[in-house]
């Protein structure tokens, strides 16, 4: 199954635009001139929009489903960089400078993506300086993530970089919320599967979670957030 949205009809764009940060604060007639550059493309799970080191030529945001970012080492391994929910967008900073992807995306499911080329977003920078100003907004929130990203990895220890994805992301996989196997939680904590596994029975024995089949259930929120070391 992939999800489907009419492009048909302007108002979908329009709407979807308006609750998107790039293109806040702008007034009706704006959002419809930026909505002329925008196209669909849809995406079955597993299959890869983009790939690392190939010419940067399309800024993607999400509109349905959850795609992940992720960068694959020369030997396979694979880190998981950003889980990319509706509204997001994904391969901006290599289609402003220019050059090759920095990472590859892929579908965790079906998924629904609006796509704006290089080309036509630099006339949407020249004629909507706002959209200038929310870019930086933007930006600095994701160098935010990826700083935070980088300290989980290196201070953190595993079973607290596991609680802190079970925070964000344990759920009965609807929603916005992708349903993630051992293996993928492993490759967001920069980890192996075997410790994943080890660290959930362990965060179960505690009474903070519970295995049950294919689901995880948070039991005790407020140990899981001490587990994660997340502070108010």
């Amino acid at each position: 199954m992939v999800l489907t949205v009419s492009l048909g009809d302007m108002t979908i764009k329009i709407e979807f635009l308006k609750s998107a940060a790039y293109f806040s604060g702008m007034d009706a007639a704006e959002q419809e001139s930026v909505g002329k550059f925008v196209f669909e493309k849809t995406a079955e799970r597993g299959e890869t929009i983009i790939f690392e080191g190939e010419p940067a030529n399309i800024l993607y945001f999400v509109v349905a489903g959850v795609v992940k970012v992720f960068k694959t080492s020369t030997d396979g391994k694979e880190q998981i960089l950003q889980l990319v929910r509706p509204g997001e967008s994904f391969n901006d900073v290599p289609v402003f400078s220019g050059g090759s992807n920095l990472v590859s995306a892929e579908a965790m499911g079906p998924v629904v993506l609006y796509g704006i080329r290089k080309g036509d977003m630099d006339v949407i920078l020249k004629n909507h300086p706002q959209v200038s100003l929310n870019i930086i907004g933007v930006l600095s929130q994701r160098v935010h993530y990826l700083v935070s990203l980088v300290e989980d990895l290196s201070f953190r220890p595993v079973a607290g970089r596991v609680a802190k994805l079970l925070l964000e992301y344990a759920g009965d996989g609807t929603g916005e919320n992708p349903r993630l196997t051992q293996q993928e939680m492993a490759a967001m904590a920069g980890t192996a599967r075997e410790m994943v596994g080890r660290s959930l029975k362990s965060l179960e024995e505690e009474g903070k979670i519970r295995l049950d089949r294919h689901r995880i259930v948070i039991t005790d929120k407020e140990a899981l957030r001490e587990a994660a070391g997340v502070i108010d």
